[in-house]
């Protein structure tokens, strides 16, 4: 395939949406803690990591928590998150996600997932989709978060690929930087406003197919 060999997604925002199970996790978490978690803070949370995000969600509220305290916060969260996405079902697979999958590994091109989420192969065991993913590497198996490149890197190299060969899909501007600062092409899923720094920027995996990712990796 002229010179792409493989195609490393972000999770969430790009294959699946579970930023609902998160905004209702932590929302669960502040009001426990007697105040109020709101969309909008929610959305400042995209691509940060666990820890970070309830160390901002206790500054919004004006709590102070010990670093156990935080830990165990952070794990009450987490376990009420992963309860819900134990019962997510293949139908909250976001559109043209499964089609482009399957006509990537028709095509010889390899795929990986490249998530902060130590969730991830749970969420794509539960939509069915964990077979069209040649590797998968998610927060269990990095230690540097975004947009330092570690997780596309790491899968880059799980997949026996150059990264200059690889494609990203991510819906995160940390995201978006991640992929470019590891020498990869960066299809961004989302507002072009948003993802300017993107290769390319659609709405959604619906808009992507071969020849539109075979135009981009040939394009300077």
């Amino acid at each position: 395939m002229q010179g792409i060999s493989a195609c490393i997604f972000d999770l969430d925002g790009v294959i699946v949406d579970t930023a609902v199970y998160h905004f209702k996790a932590w929302k669960r978490l502040a009001n426990e803690l007697g105040f109020n978690f709101t969309e909008a803070q929610n959305e400042q949370l995209k691509g940060v990591s666990r820890v970070r995000s309830l160390e901002l969600i206790l500054e919004w509220g004006g709590i102070k928590k010990s670093a156990a305290e935080q830990q165990e916060l952070a794990t009450r969260k987490n376990e009420w998150y992963v309860d819900m996405v134990h019962h997510m079902t293949p139908e909250e697979i976001l559109p043209g996600a499964k089609e482009l999958l399957e006509s990537l590994r028709a095509a010889g091109i390899k795929t990986a997932l490249g998530s902060a989420s130590k969730n991830a192969r749970v969420i794509l065991e539960k939509v069915d989709i964990l077979p069209l993913f040649d590797v998968v590497i998610d927060g269990n198996m990095v230690s540097a978060s975004k947009p330092d490149p570690e997780v596309f890197l790491k899968g880059a190299e799980a997949l026996g690929v150059s990264p200059d060969k690889c494609i990203v899909f991510e819906d995160a501007i940390a995201g978006v930087e991640a992929g470019k600062a590891g020498g990869m092409k960066v299809v961004g899923i989302g507002e072009k406003s948003v993802l300017n720094e993107a290769d390319l920027v659609v709405s959604g995996l619906q808009d992507i197919n071969i020849q539109t990712l075979t135009n981009l990796y040939n394009s300077k």
